[in-house]
């Protein structure tokens, strides 16, 4: 059996993945919605809460995330991710897995108690991801402090870049892979065949659309932010 989690901030297209998994059989949950994320996902929620009482802020757009590395993951942790993961943990199908971006929230403890599954790192350009609303845009309803602010594209890029930190922070999982959204949106073909490869599965081909690519290009609200620059070099994003 194998364990499958696709790990990305909301808006980064990580539907697509999630579509994909599905329509290839493997189980994602008993209920998903149409972003396919596997609800509900209150304990999951709780369990991004909990973990964030460990993180540091340092003023600023700084936190230390080093304790979460090493320090005891707490018990309610264990005891929420377990609920939320019931059904995909008690499966008997030969591929099992979950989507929900809060699981971003929650990655460094993820890891550590699921160190051998495999771990889909889904990106996209944060400037597309900026443009729509999403549960995480506020990171204080995660229990996450952060510079305060009225604009909601800030709001959105500071739990873009938040989580981006977050994830960077983590010592890489044994089972790991990069994706970008945009390759697998305009090299299709090329980009899950390195997928098949990683999960040694067939995978279905979904129906993609091209013109979610650089959206941001026709966008009249701010959308890029000085703090993105080392992630989107780091990305290959100009």
């Amino acid at each position: 059996m194998s364990l499958i989690t696709v790990i990305g901030r909301g808006h980064s297209g990580t539907r697509a993945m999630s579509h994909t998994l599905y329509a290839s059989g493997v189980f994602m949950g008993r209920t998903l919605n149409a972003s396919g994320d596997k609800i509900p996902p209150e304990a999951m929620y709780d369990a991004c809460r909990v973990m964030a009482k460990s993180v540091k802020w340092n003023g600023g757009l700084s936190w230390d995330f080093a304790s979460l590395h090493t320090m005891e993951i707490a018990p309610e942790f264990k005891t929420l991710i377990h609920t939320y993961l019931a059904d995909v943990l008690a499966d008997k199908s030969a591929h099992r897995g979950w989507k929900i971006p809060e699981t971003t929230l929650a990655y460094p403890w993820i890891v550590r108690m699921f160190p051998e599954i495999k771990y889909i790192h889904w990106i996209r350009d944060p400037r597309d991801c900026v443009l729509g609303r999403h549960k995480t845009d506020d990171l204080r309803d995660f229990g996450v402090e952060y510079p305060a602010t009225d604009d909601v594209r800030k709001r959105r890029a500071i739990s873009w870049f938040y989580q981006y930190q977050l994830m960077k922070s983590t010592p890489k999982p044994k089972n790991y892979i990069l994706i970008r959204f945009e390759d697998f949106v305009l090299k299709q073909e090329e980009t899950l065949k390195r997928l098949e490869d990683f999960l040694s599965i067939p995978l279905a081909r979904i129906i993609v659309r091209p013109d979610s690519v650089g959206r941001w290009k026709t966008d009249t609200g701010q959308n890029d932010f000085d703090f993105f620059r080392e992630a989107m070099a780091e990305h290959y994003y100009d």
